[in-house]
């Protein structure tokens, strides 16, 4: 089986803008994937990087569900190793990505993270990112002990 078909069973529709697996899960399965600034009908897709495995989407979905996006933002806000971190990654962000004047995950706003799903994504498909990497440290696990993908 390809990758493609892969994630779009994994997402349970065909993916837009599909460029390729950015990262695998122990298990070998697509576990995020990059995209193209543009879908195939020319429409912008404002996230790069994107979850795709079903696990960590689930996990990183309780986060956002308690309140994460606005811990997060505000512990962005008030830790300046956060800030830097945060700034850099939206940079590099714009930088890979000129067609679009968007940050992680499509962001057009100074400060709020919008969508910690993508900020996880960049964080596995961009190593270095230290906010990132504080949101995947706070999930229980980053991978699930079988394959969460039938």
């Amino acid at each position: 089986m390809h990758d493609r078909e892969i994630v779009a069973r994994q997402l349970g529709r065909r993916p837009r803008a599909f460029r390729r697996v950015a990262v695998r899960c122990p298990f070998g399965r697509p576990a995020v994937t990059e995209q193209a600034p543009l879908d195939e009908d020319g429409r912008p897709f404002p996230t790069q990087y994107y979850v795709t495995c079903r696990y960590l989407v689930a996990a990183i979905s309780r986060l956002e569900a308690a309140g994460g996006v606005e811990r997060w933002t505000r512990a962005s806000a008030d830790d300046p190793e956060l800030a830097r971190s945060l700034e850099q990654a939206q940079a590099e962000q714009r930088r890979l990505r000129p067609e679009l004047d968007a940050g992680i995950g499509g962001s057009t706003r100074d400060g709020s993270l919008k969508c910690l799903h993508a900020h996880a994504a960049f964080a596995l498909a961009r190593p270095g990112y230290e906010l990132g990497d504080r949101v995947l440290a706070e999930l229980p696990s980053l991978w699930p002990e079988s394959c969460c993908t039938p």
